[in-house]
């Protein structure tokens, strides 16, 4: 029987803490929205940056992971899947998510899954300097004034590139640009975790709590919100 490679634990873990921030942070979004708490909870500077340093690391982790996988593009038509399936339940909680980061993962997998080789051709060198500078490129064009369209399907993929088109409104929003080429960045990064080519600490560091947490993270990514809402609404009626 062949054996399967042991889990790279550090990854799991950071995998794990970027998840447990995340709930954190829907959470304080849930008490803001749904309770009145101060809206200072949810946005402020310190968390505003935060909120991105975390969702980037989750990301680029998955391009990472996207390297120890043979299907990225089974698991991308999964997981856009469960991404519609999310979608369809938060619009009848009149909170919709229309391009989350599920879905920006999924179309990454898959999107990697078809042009991995494509990418694998650029130097290795080069490639990371290639991606950041795409992702400063991509966050420096979506900040700027949106084109517009007047074909509603010319308006939906504007918004799903980055530029947010009016009536589009999504409570999770990781548009295309840049945050697909954090995602590749991570496959590069990949390459080298994969090869073991990182110092011994890296593959042999163990964790507590949180690699079990990592390992389980699309489970609890679509099962914390509903979980959370039904918190929430219960500390209402009590309060």
């Amino acid at each position: 029987m062949k054996k399967h490679k042991k889990r790279i634990e550090l990854i799991d873990a950071l995998r794990g803490l970027a998840v447990v921030l995340m709930v954190i942070h829907h959470l304080l979004y849930n008490l803001v929205y749904f309770l009145g708490a101060p809206v200072w909870l949810f946005t402020n500077p310190v968390f505003d940056v935060l909120h991105y340093m975390f969702a980037g690391l989750f990301i680029f982790l998955s391009g990472v992971s996207s390297r120890f996988s043979r299907g990225n593009i089974k698991r991308g038509f999964i997981v856009i899947a469960i991404a519609a399936g999310i979608s369809a339940v938060t619009y009848y909680m009149e909170m919709p998510i229309w391009f989350g980061v599920l879905h920006l993962l999924g179309f990454s997998m898959l999107f990697f899954g078809l042009t991995g080789k494509l990418w694998d051709k650029i130097p290795r060198t080069v490639a990371p300097v290639m991606f950041i500078a795409f992702i400063v490129a991509g966050a420096l064009a979506t900040s700027h004034a949106s084109p517009s369209a007047e074909h509603s399907f010319l308006r939906i993929c504007l918004s799903i590139l980055g530029w947010v088109q009016p009536g589009f409104r999504s409570f999770d929003y990781f548009p295309l640009l840049p945050w697909v080429f954090v995602f590749l960045l991570g496959t590069w990064a990949g390459i080298y975790i994969h090869e073991r080519k990182l110092p011994a600490g890296f593959y042999e560091a163990s964790f507590p709590f949180f690699p079990a947490v990592g390992r389980k993270a699309l489970i609890i990514y679509v099962l914390h919100q509903p979980v959370l809402y039904a918190l929430v609404m219960g500390i209402g009626r009590v309060i």
